[in-house]
């Protein structure tokens, strides 16, 4: 006997129960998305390697530890996309959008980490992702931020919190780099060995580490915010008053700097304390310089990222949607008819399922463990009279009547 065959791990299923959770936040985002003008694009899950290398950067995780990556059969080094934003730009830049005026795209779709596993982080994720090209300012931000708390307020999530923060831009990072790396290797040999490492690579992410002996010799680590360029303090200072001006509830956390090299100025999180580690459900911010980097014009840009599975974990677990109606075909002739009555009640607009061939017996059984709201029955005597019986499921009543009329007392009993 062969060894049992399992999902790899950090790979989960979508069984019916967790989809149905899951298209009530595809659901909302549709709707929302809508509401500010935003267009659906559908992006290939494989890559050229070489695409994250640049734009998410060489020394970070995602590209460094944690890409499934690999050479096809024709020499290609492709991987499987580990996020979305980057092959969004991609496919803009390929399809000649450059001259197009400002796009508003959201996409759908799995994503690949090789992390390890835990609860609300997995290896294969799926991910809502909003990009918005040729947008320069504040007022964008504000609408991006807007869209992110409406989606929240649309799946009626509480207990979350709205962080945000500033990166500067490649006029006044250089310099507080600097005084960051000075400040950071005076307490190098009380850092992890990841902060060490990050000192060199990417300084800015040694403030979100989440190691605790780590945030303690940070407590007095200077602060973007106290380095900003008059250009990124102005722009800044619109987007507090964009969020102020909608009502919009956040805090300024400066130990937000995301853990992409491509984002500049706006960076932001929403966040939770019921997910343990994970609590981060929705993140993103502005990215003016990496259309540029991957051979594109100079061109504004910001969005935000979300992971399904771990935004689902906060709704109520969702009841399986239940058919309308079970049909039951008794003897030969009478399947038949059944058929023809199931594909006339679904034109109609029920949900319907034929409950197959067998005994009487068995046929009510399986009719029963349907849960449909309502069983239509046809045997001999339905033939004979042209008729149908109609069960409701709710009280138990039973009587003969047309096919049209059970129709419209299904429709008007149908469960909601």
């Amino acid at each position: 006997m062969g060894r049992k065959l399992q999902s790899i791990r950090g790979v989960h299923d979508g069984l019916p129960a967790d989809v149905a959770r899951w298209q009530r936040v595809e659901n909302a985002a549709r709707q929302v998305f809508s509401c500010y003008g935003l267009q659906e694009a559908r992006l290939p899950v494989l890559e050229p390697t070489d695409l994250f290398v640049r734009s998410i950067g060489k020394e970070t995780d995602i590209v460094s530890k944690e890409m499934y990556r690999f050479t096809d059969q024709g020499g290609d080094d492709l991987c499987l996309r580990p996020e979305g934003t980057s092959g969004a730009v991609r496919a803009w830049l390929q399809a000649g959008l450059t001259r197009s005026g400002i796009q508003r795209w959201y996409y759908m779709g799995p994503m690949f980490r090789r992390e390890r596993p835990q609860k609300g982080r997995l290896r294969q994720f799926q991910q809502i992702g909003v990009e918005l090209f040729g947008v320069p300012g504040p007022i964008e931000d504000v609408e991006t931020l807007a869209m992110s708390w409406a989606l929240i307020e649309a799946l009626q999530i509480s207990d979350v919190q709205m962080e945000i923060n500033s990166l500067g831009c490649p006029a006044c990072r250089p310099a507080y780099r600097q005084i960051l790396v000075d400040y950071l290797e005076k307490r190098k040999s009380r850092l992890c060995d990841t902060c060490r490492t990050r000192i060199e690579t990417n300084p800015m992410r040694v403030l979100d580490c989440k190691v605790e002996s780590c945030q303690a010799q940070l407590t007095d680590a200077p602060e973007m915010l106290s380095h900003l360029c008059d250009d990124c303090s102005g722009h800044f200072d619109g987007v507090r008053q964009g969020l102020d001006a909608l009502a919009l509830p956040y805090q300024i956390n400066p130990k937000i700097v995301r853990g992409l090299d491509y984002y500049s100025r706006t960076a932001f999180e929403i966040v939770t304390d019921q997910l343990g580690a994970q609590g981060t459900i929705i993140a993103g911010g502005r990215y003016d310089g990496l259309i540029e980097e991957l051979g594109g014009p100079a061109t504004p840009a910001v969005g935000f990222a979300l992971g399904l599975e771990r935004l689902a974990m906060l709704l109520p677990e969702s009841k399986l949607v239940l058919p309308d109606v079970a049909v039951i075909g008794l003897g030969q002739q009478a399947q038949a008819h059944a058929l023809v009555a199931a594909r006339d009640m679904r034109a109609a607009g029920l949900s319907v399922v034929h409950c197959g061939s067998g005994s009487a017996k068995s046929l009510f059984k399986r009719a029963d463990r349907e849960g449909a709201g309502f069983v239509v029955v046809i045997g001999d005597e339905e033939l004979n009279r042209n008729l149908v019986s109609l069960k409701n499921m709710k009280d138990g009543s039973q009587q003969q009547m047309s096919l049209d009329q059970a129709i419209a007392v299904c429709l008007k009993g149908k469960m909601p």
